[in-house]
Formats: structure tokens, sequence, C-alpha cells
């Protein structure tokens, strides 16, 4: 199913860092960033999550949850979020099944090389399960956060 601004999201469920398992009828209710990134602890994934660790409160404020997902085990999730005190959960998606619902898995160039593996992207769903934006393929990783926060504001 392709992802669509103005139409239902996608259902998942899938094992998280704190130990429970995630659906999206768990964050009825609320607005939910769901951010996909290659692999925990790189130098991209590392500045994207980071700088959404920065403005987690301010999220929060807003009756805004936010979940990272990437086939990274739970294990591997550990040590990222401890290693860089993300107050978040991370979600793992060892299949990819998710990443593939949600037009995060597929072919992508890096340095000049095609490969299949993790685009990173972004989802912004409203309370009722509605996505409201999607950035498909996000280019620069430490800005991007900053970029959802600014459309958020205008919501």
């Amino acid at each position: 199913m392709a992802i669509k601004e103005g139409q239902n999201a996608s259902d998942f469920c899938l094992d998280g860092s704190d130990g429970r398992q995630h659906r999206l009828a768990d964050y009825a209710g609320k607005k939910l960033i769901i951010y996909f990134y290659p692999k925990d602890s790189t130098p991209g994934c590392t500045k994207e999550s980071c700088a959404f660790a920065t403005m987690h409160e301010q999220l929060l404020k807003m009756n805004v949850k936010l979940i990272g997902v990437s086939k990274d085990s739970l294990a591997s999730h550990d040590q990222f979020i401890s290693q860089f005190n993300l107050p978040f959960t991370l979600l793992s998606d060892p299949d990819a099944t998710m990443m593939q619902d949600y037009q995060a898995w597929g072919e992508k160039k890096m340095y000049g090389k095609t490969s299949i593996g993790c685009i990173r992207s972004t989802v912004l769903i409203d309370e009722q399960g509605i996505v409201i934006k999607h950035w498909p393929k996000v280019a620069k990783a430490a800005e991007h956060p900053q970029q959802v926060l600014d459309f958020l504001l205008t919501l």
C-alpha cells in the first residue's frame, strides 16, 4: 500500500525498546511521528536521532509521540538509546515489514552505488490514524527533525 497523505496509515505490530509490542492503535488520540533510519550508531542516524531527542519535551507538550524504526535488534537499540540518552522508543523491524508498508524499504543510491535497504524517511500521523505528511526521502538527517517540528507548528 502506498503512503498517501489524507489516507489511513498502515497498522503495524513491532517490538519496542521499552519491552512492549507497539501497534498504530496504541497512539490513537495523539499525533505520531515515525522516522525510519538505516542503522543505530551510524553518523547520520545518530545526528537525526539526537536532533529529535532535543525536541522531545516540546513534542510531548504538543501531544505528539515519536518513535524510530530500523532493522536493528532490540539489544542494538538499547545500546544506541543508552549511548546517546534517547528519550523515546525505538522499534525493531528485522524483516522490514513495516518499512515496506511505509515505503521506507527499497532501492537507494549511496556513493554512486545502488543497493536495497532502509530509505531514511518520516511519516506524521494524526490522532485518528490518518497520514498528515510523508517525507519520502530525507536528504539531510541532522536538519530533518527541525523540518518536522516546523511543519507541526503550522498545524
